[in-house]
C-alpha cells in the first residue's frame, strides 16, 4: 500500500511517497522535470539506487555527523561542475538524513539552486530529515548552523529499505515518532510502521505549509530537539539524534511541569510515550548540566535567552527566557545512566510491525 502526501507550498509543492517499492518512481519524476542529467549523492550501494533514466553520476557518501560539515557541500558541489551539470538537471540524495541534508543543501547553493529529489533511506530521515525544505551542515560551535531552505522536487519514503537497519537506526527514527504525540500528531503507538511514517510526515507537512521559514509555527517541530542538539555535541555525538531528542521530550515534559505549564499527569505521559517506543529517558552520567546549558543558548531560537518549544494549556509552543536557574534544576532532578547502558536500551516490543 502506497500514500501520497501533498506538501502545500504554491509554486514549490511536491509530493512525499510513502510505502514499498516507491523508489521505482524516481525516473518518472525526473522525466516530469524535465532533467537531462542527475548526479545522486548516495551513502548506500550502487544496487539501492533505482535507475534515474537519464546519464547519471553516482557520488559516494557516507552518513553520520562527521561528514555533516561544509567541506563536504564543497566537494560535492566540485563534482557536479566536473559533469558539467546544470540548472536544468537535478540532484538525488540516497541515504539516511545526514545526506539527505548535506546534497539538499550542495543543490540549494549550486548555480544558486539546482532540483532534488531525496530517497531516505533511514527511518529518521523518512519521518523527518528529508521532508521540509530544511538543508544544513553542523559547525564545531553547534549542530545545523550553516544552511536554506531549499523544498525538494520529491520525497520518495520506500519502506523496504527500512528492512536492512540495525536495531538503533530504528530507535533513531522512533525518537522524532514519539515527539510527534505532543505536537499534534495522532496517538501513533500500535500502528505499523509504515502508518506511523505517513502520520508524522503529514503532520510535518501541515505545519511547514503554514510556516515554511521556521518564523512561528515550525518552532513545534523542535520539540525536544533543544536538549537533544546539546546531548549530542556534549557527547561527541555517542547519542543519535532520535536517541536525544527523546531524552530531550522527557525533559521538557518536566520542564513545562516546573514552569506550572502542565499537571503530573501530563508530564508523566511524556515518559510513558518515550518508554513505550524502548527510547532512552534519563541523562548521561558524565554529561554535567552547566555543559548542556551553554550549549543551549547556541541554539537558533535562543535569541535572547534559553528558548524551549513547551507543553501548555494550548498545546505546544516557543516559551522564549525561560529561567537558566530553572532549567537546571530540571537537568539536575533528571534520571542519570552511563552512556552504555543509554544506547543499549531493549527496542520497543510493539512497533515494529511489519510495513
Amino acid at each position: 500500500m502506497r500514500t501520497t502526501i501533498p506538501v502545500r507550498l504554491g509554486e514549490r509543492s511536491y509530493d512525499v511517497l510513502v510505502g514499498p517499492g516507491v523508489r521505482t518512481s524516481l525516473a518518472e519524476v525526473i522525466e516530469r522535470l524535465g532533467a537531462n542529467r542527475a548526479a545522486v549523492v548516495s551513502a548506500r550501494p550502487e544496487e539501492w539506487v533505482p535507475d534515474t533514466g537519464v546519464p547519471t553520476l553516482l557520488l559516494p557518501a557516507r552518513d553520520g555527523e562527521p561528514d555533516k560539515r561544509l567541506s563536504t557541500v564543497e566537494s560535492l558541489t566540485g563534482e557536479f561542475a566536473r559533469f558539467g551539470l546544470t540548472r536544468s538537471d537535478v540532484v538525488v540524495s540516497c541515504g539516511g538524513g545526514t545526506t539527505t541534508d548535506v546534497a539538499g543543501l550542495a543543490a540549494a547553493l549550486y548555480h544558486r539552486g539546482v532540483a532534488v529529489i531525496h530517497l531516505p533511506t533511514s527511518l529518521l530521515a523518512q519521518v523527518d530529515a528529508s521532508v521540509g525544505g530544511k538543508t544544513a551542515v553542523n559547525l564545531p560551535a553547534g549542530k545545523n548552523l550553516v544552511g536554506t531552505y531549499w523544498q525538494p522536487s520529491a520525497v520518495l519514503c520506500d519502506t523496504d529499505y527500512l528492512s536492512t537497519l540495525p536495531r538503533r537506526e530504528m530507535l533513531n527514527g522512533l525518537g522524532e515518532i514519539a515527539r510527534c504525540h505532543f505536537i499534534g500528531a495522532p496517538d501513533l503507538r500500535g500502528l505499523p510502521l509504515a502508518e506511523q511514517i505517513a502520520a508524522s510526515v503529514t503532520r510535518k507537512a501541515s505545519i511547514v505549509e503554514q510556516d515554511e521559514r521556521d518564523t512561528g509555527m515550525r518552532h513545534l517541530l523542535n520539540y525536544g530537539h533543544t536538549l537533544g542538539h546539546a546531548l549530542e555535541m556534549a557527547t561527541g555525538f555517542a547519542l543519535r539524534h532520535g536517541e536525544a531528542v527523546a531524552i530531550g521530550t522527557v525533559f521538557v515534559g518536566r520542564l513545562a511541569g516546573a514552569l506550572g505549564r502542565i499537571d503530573q499527569r501530563r508530564v508523566d505521559e511524556h515518559l510513558a510515550v518515550v518508554r513505550h517506543y524502548g527510547l532512552p529517558a534519563a541523562l548521561p552520567a558524565d554529561v554535567e548540566p552547566a555543559v548542556l546549558v551553554r550549549q543551549m543558548y547556541r541554539d537558533k531560537k535562543a535569541i535572547a535567552g534559553l528558548a524551549f518549544v513547551l507543553d501548555g494549556p494550548e498545546g505546544a509552543e516557543l516559551v522564549r527566557d525561560v529561567p537558566p536557574e530553572v532549567v537546571t534544576r530540571v537537568l539536575d532532578r533528571m534520571p542519570r545512566e552511563s552512556l552504555e547502558d543509554l544506547v543499549g536500551t531493549p527496542a520497543p516490543a510493539t512497533d515494529a510491525a511489519p510495513v
